[in-house]
């Protein structure tokens, strides 16, 4: 976290005596206030805070910190004010992560109309799934699929997610049909490396049924697995919006159409809604209206 948000959380905490306090202000995370105060402490070597169950107070160190921190935070708001564009323009460099499959499939078009929207702005995205720290990794937005997204961050659902199970005609003509959950422990199935047990949860209605699988091929990257079903490999278990193109050409086959994988959000995260530079906010909102009807739902 950089040092100015968190001498500016620091003063806020000054200001409300409480953790839960300056969190709900601020509009961040008590883990998020938690952890500025602790770097802060750590960076001046020295207790600024004393805790009690019923309210937070200044130690001395805190008292001279407090004053330093208005002297700090007035300068960067005059400075913000002074440099700000006067035509109003967003300009500079948003750095983005998303996972591979999703920036291909359809982020990577999205980007491009807001580019078009602000000819001032650059932006650059990692594709991948690794999960990245966004304050060291100086990331200003992660597009994240989750049940559960980090809640350290703040989440700004945009699109629901659903999976699907599909295979090539050639694979599921040489296996026969497939009826229930339950034939799937005898297929070839393609799985996501990040997962060690193979379980597949399925749910129709009301009744769920979850069944271990044969993986003897995974990887770390759903596009890859599409790829692998699409030769015909096995069955995989892709993104609704990875497999739709392929299932609209009769490449891909969904199986056991009736039996729904669980359902996740595409999210966009982000450190904190106080700090959040104009680009950042304007980029949100275009996803926001760019997939409040998804477009690999089109047409279904």
């Amino acid at each position: 976290m950089d040092r100015l948000t968190a001498l500016h959380i620091f003063a806020d905490i000054a200001e409300s005596g409480s953790f839960t306090a300056t969190a709900d202000r601020l509009e961040l995370s008590r883990p998020m206030v938690t952890r500025a105060v602790a770097e802060l402490e750590q960076w001046l070597g020295a207790r600024l805070l004393q805790r009690t169950t019923r309210r937070v107070t200044l130690t001395d160190a805190g008292e001279q910190c407090l004053r330093r921190s208005h002297d700090m935070l007035a300068l960067r708001a005059s400075l913000e004010e002074e440099i700000a564009p006067a035509d109003g323009q967003l300009r500079g460099q948003l750095r983005l992560t998303s996972s591979m499959s999703f920036a291909h499939t359809h982020l990577a078009a999205a980007l491009g109309e807001f580019l078009v929207r602000h000819p001032q702005l650059k932006i650059d995205l990692d594709a991948g799934d690794r999960a990245l720290n966004l304050v060291e990794a100086r990331i200003d937005l992660a597009i994240r699929i989750s049940a559960e997204p980090d809640p350290a961050l703040i989440a700004r659902p945009l699109a629901a997610c659903a999976s699907v199970l599909v295979a090539a005609p050639g694979y599921l003509s040489s296996r026969g049909p497939l009826a229930e959950p339950g034939d799937l422990a005898g297929q070839r199935c393609l799985g996501h490396s990040h997962f060690g047990r193979h379980e597949w949860r399925l749910q129709r209605g009301e009744e769920t049924r979850t069944i271990a699988v044969d993986c003897r091929f995974t990887a770390n990257e759903a596009t890859v697995l599409l790829q692998a079903a699409l030769a015909g490999h096995g069955i995989a278990l892709v993104p609704a919006y990875l497999a739709a193109s392929a299932l609209a050409a009769g490449t891909l086959c969904p199986v056991l159409p009736e039996w729904k994988p669980r359902e996740l959000t595409i999210y966009a995260l982000y450190a904190s809604r106080r700090h959040l530079a104009p680009a950042v906010r304007a980029l949100i909102d275009h996803l926001v209206e760019r997939f409040a009807v998804p477009p690999w739902l089109a047409g279904a």
